[in-house]
């Protein structure tokens, strides 16, 4: 997993190294401590040397881009006026993170005269905001003693934010057949998603899958089906359904890699005998979610860039559905055809024959398994108006279960969120939530928020 990266700028006067040349030092070193700060805290910084002319801004964000940072964190080391740097950062497409800190943390009246210095640089923070606004150039500020606050972890935060972002901008999400004829409310054309988001959709050509998969050997698919009963209970898989399950999903497996994907989507409606994807590869896609790969159902290209960017970060993560309510104990019941990042399962899963009516494909072989419980932020994207979105997040756990499990042959969990079902259902709907979203073992609801902000959606928390 790669660590954000941020591009860390700091401000600065020209006017005090022609007058006061001395304070370089000091400044220099506080810069050195904020890097080192960050970096403690898993961020890959990117610090640029003290700028303080347009052209020394514009050499700054120039190298950031060319490092390809997440988002630009400019630190006000003293007083800098804003039209040096306000240009050149509302026209970079990197998000702007203002860290308004400085060195002392107690400025009162026995603080001496020369501290003033050092610890001005709050009115050069309100100098550059302003253009920022003006110029209609988002940016994010946080504010605190670096030391004596909380501060750098909310900064970090927003790069962790920020690398979300950076992905999703990124994604390149293949699709198996087309989306589910219908389905509107994950019905957003490609080019829309190229156009508004910055996701490419790569399309599974039959004439290579055809390829692809008559270059699967006999031992790797020796070698995949005996890793399978390392991994799962598999005393009651028929035999020549799990090799024909392991042959199509080893295909699968080689299209992603050869097409560097981010994510995937398969509708299970274009399965069929007579095609190089003769099975519906469950067990492929479950062991793909469980190494970080981003999936989504049905075609549903948004939802797997949604997942796939998650699972960068936060690798407990799956897609699912929510599909019933249990009114009684205030769950919703979790599940999904065939699909679940087998990872979070709280047992070794069971590897069976699923019986398959809605093509005339082969039946698949599936791993079922329960859902671990847990901490976990239920998070949606939904297509809004005007070529928006937006973002649904919900936290809640996974229950543990008691008793005989009925449910055993299928994926499953519940759900409880926060609030009430019946609150919370209705918050979703009200919010234009889809039927298909991520779920996430994470507490990091802030980062997830952030990440929305970025995005420029509507971000909608469920409380």
């Amino acid at each position: 997993m790669n660590n954000p990266k941020i591009g860390l700028l700091p401000l600065y006067l020209e006017l005090y190294d022609e007058s006061s040349p001395q304070l370089r030092t000091r400044i220099n070193s506080f810069v050195t401590t904020i890097c080192n700060e960050l970096s403690k805290r898993d961020i890959t910084v990117i610090c640029s040397d003290v700028c303080r002319i347009k052209p020394e801004f514009e050499q700054a964000v120039k190298d950031f881009e060319s490092e390809q940072v997440d988002a630009i964190v400019t630190l006000h080391t003293a007083y800098s006026p804003s039209l040096e740097s306000s240009e050149v950062l509302a026209a970079t497409d990197l998000p702007i993170i203002v860290l308004n800190t400085t060195p002392t943390y107690v400025f009162d009246h026995q603080t001496s005269v020369e501290e003033i210095s050092f610890n001005h640089g709050i009115h050069g923070v309100q100098d550059l905001c302003n253009l920022l606004k003006r110029k209609n150039k988002k940016y994010f500020i946080e504010t605190g003693h670096w030391q004596y606050s909380d501060v750098m972890d909310r900064v970090c935060s927003w790069a962790k934010a920020a690398r979300l972002a950076s992905r999703i901008k990124k994604s390149r999400v293949g699709i198996v057949g087309t989306p589910f004829k219908g389905m509107g409310d994950f019905a957003v054309p490609f080019d829309e998603l190229k156009r508004n988001i910055g996701i490419e959709v790569i399309e599974y050509d039959l004439d290579s899958a055809a390829s692809l998969v008559e270059s699967v050997t006999e031992q790797e698919i020796a070698d995949e089906m005996a890793a399978d009963r390392e991994r799962f209970d598999t005393s009651n898989i028929d035999e020549k359904v799990h090799y024909q399950s392991v042959k199509v999903g080893l295909a699968l497996r080689k299209w992603i890699t050869q097409n560097n994907l981010d994510a995937f989507t398969v509708n299970f409606l274009n399965t069929r005998k007579d095609s190089p994807v003769n099975v519906m590869p469950f067990l492929e896609i479950e062991k793909q979610m469980a190494e970080g790969m981003g999936y989504a159902g049905e075609g549903d290209v948004l939802t797997a860039a949604l997942s796939g960017t998650l699972a960068s970060e936060y690798k407990e993560s799956s897609f699912t559905e929510m599909f019933c309510p249990d009114w009684k104990n205030d769950t919703i019941f979790l599940s999904h055809m065939g699909e679940m990042n087998i990872a979070l399962a709280s047992s070794k899963p069971e590897l069976v024959e699923k019986s398959f009516s809605y093509t005339d494909a082969e039946n698949p072989a599936v791993a079922y398994g329960l859902f671990k419980p847990g901490e976990v932020v239920l998070v949606n994207l939904a297509p809004d108006t005007d070529d928006n979105y937006t973002l649904i997040l919900a936290k809640g756990e996974i229950l543990e279960i008691d008793g005989k499990d009925m449910l055993k042959n299928s994926i499953h969990a519940w759900f409880k969120p926060e609030c009430n079902i019946s609150d919370f259902l209705s918050k979703f709907s009200m919010a234009g939530g889809t039927h298909h979203s991520v779920l996430c073992y994470t507490s990091e609801l802030k980062t997830l928020k952030q990440f929305g902000h970025l995005m420029g959606w509507n971000t909608v928390t469920i409380e």
